[in-house]
């Protein structure tokens, strides 16, 4: 299990399952679905979503923005929400965050409602992501001094930034899967300095987890989403957090 904090800088967490297009789907699964996981999930809207997807081609990025129609179940308190879309479950947790132990019974519930209700014939895609507000005691402060992962900037080049984005892809177990890592600063109050630390894991590989075995690796990708939010600050941070011991 990873470190704990009082105060935990988590403001969404997003469990996402894109299923292979051999897969069945129909208008009638969402109400299937809302059957199987309503005693929990009580509210019932439709929304249509516009989702922004940036490629990189061979000479720059591309940006494509996508519409879909999407069912959301909220839980009664709207702390927690499923999304049903053509082939496509998500899984919000919004803040406060209740931790993995509180979050994955719900992925768990809700994986396995979509599997009652249609026969899922294979994975294009998992996500696990979380999605980091920090916010700093000060507006000007050294990052050094609170992140291990920022942008390095050579001597010879002006120090003062007005802003930046850092960001890395790491590959894990032969490139089967990837974590995308940013760190950007957000407007925040007028005397705190803020940022964002977005650790979003998936699998790079269409198909290459079986059905069977789809919560075996949600459990492996958040162990390593632990170790990356760890690995990216520093101890003047968790005491922020105020770590529990």
């Amino acid at each position: 299990m990873g470190k704990r904090y009082a105060n935990p800088p988590i403001v969404e967490a997003v469990c996402e399952f894109r299923l292979t297009s051999d897969t069945p789907w129909d208008l009638t699964i969402p109400g299937l679905l809302y059957e199987k996981v309503k005693a929990t999930f009580p509210q019932k809207e439709q929304r249509v979503i516009q989702e922004v997807e940036l490629t990189q081609g061979l000479e720059s990025f591309q940006q494509q923005i996508r519409t879909s129609d999407r069912v959301l179940l909220f839980k009664k308190d709207r702390t927690m929400l499923i999304q049903l879309g053509s082939r496509l479950l998500v899984i919000n947790a919004l803040k406060p965050y209740p931790t993995w132990e509180g979050f994955k019974p719900h992925v768990k519930m809700a994986w396995e409602a979509v599997q009652e209700a249609v026969e899922v014939k294979g994975l294009e895609r998992i996500g696990l992501r979380y999605i980091n507000r920090i916010e700093l005691p000060a507006q000007r402060m050294e990052l050094a001094e609170f992140f291990e992962f920022y942008p390095f900037v050579g001597q010879r080049l002006p120090q003062e930034m007005a802003s930046f984005l850092v960001g890395a892809v790491f590959s894990y177990a032969d490139d089967r899967d990837r974590c995308r890592v940013q760190l950007a600063p957000i407007i925040g109050p007028e005397d705190k300095s803020a940022f964002m630390l977005d650790i979003d894991y998936f699998l790079n590989r269409p198909r290459a987890v079986e059905v069977s075995n789809a919560l075996d690796w949600l459990e492996e990708a958040h162990g390593r989403v632990e170790e990356l939010f760890e690995g990216c600050i520093t101890d003047r941070l968790r005491e922020i957090f105020q770590e529990v011991k």
